[in-house]
């Protein structure tokens, strides 16, 4: 930005803005950064794709955008397998997604999925008291994860450590094809 011209930086401000980001919160910064190489009508386009691939309403999207502006530099294609997945696979509502915006830029394969197999194993088991959030799920650390949700059932599901890391390699256990 040191480089840019002070009109574009002037551009770039008023559109981070215009999503609702204030010049004083911390999240500026990066609204900043993911809106240096858009225009309006690219910011338009992301938006309009929000809306519909998700199904989220304006207001949702001006939840949304505010807490995860880097959402417009997302691919197409790594949102609508993310948002399939949230929606269909793990049952989320588009409203629950908008006000966690960030559960779309976490590793679908890597994260997501296998923690879901985790959290599905253990609820078609009977092995959780409560269902859990699944922003607190898929946001947490490896370490916190593999805490709660794997070592305190080591003698009820032996192999649960092994599937999970079997599934964050992209492999699906046969433990955790479910019907």
């Amino acid at each position: 930005m040191v480089t840019t011209n002070l009109e574009c930086v002037q551009t770039m401000v008023a559109l981070t803005e215009g999503l609702g980001v204030p010049r004083g919160s911390r999240m500026f910064r990066h609204a900043l950064s993911a809106l240096a190489f858009l225009d309006e009508k690219k910011i338009a386009a992301k938006v309009d794709y929000l809306k519909k691939t998700l199904g989220w309403s304006d207001d949702e999207v001006s939840i949304a955008l505010p807490k995860a502006p880097f959402l417009l530099c997302k691919s197409n294609e790594s949102l609508q397998h993310r948002s399939e997945f949230l929606i269909s696979e793990v049952g989320l509502e588009p409203a629950y997604i908008a006000h966690r915006p960030v559960m779309l830029c976490y590793s679908l394969e890597g994260r997501m999925r296998p923690r879901h197999y985790v959290v599905k194993f253990l609820k078609e088991n009977g092995m959780l008291k409560r269902d859990p959030s699944y922003y607190t799920v898929f946001k947490e650390t490896e370490k916190y994860f593999v805490e709660k949700f794997i070592c305190p059932h080591k003698e009820a599901a032996p192999h649960l450590a092994e599937d999970y890391a079997a599934a964050c390699g992209g492999e699906v256990p046969a433990r955790f094809r479910f019907t």
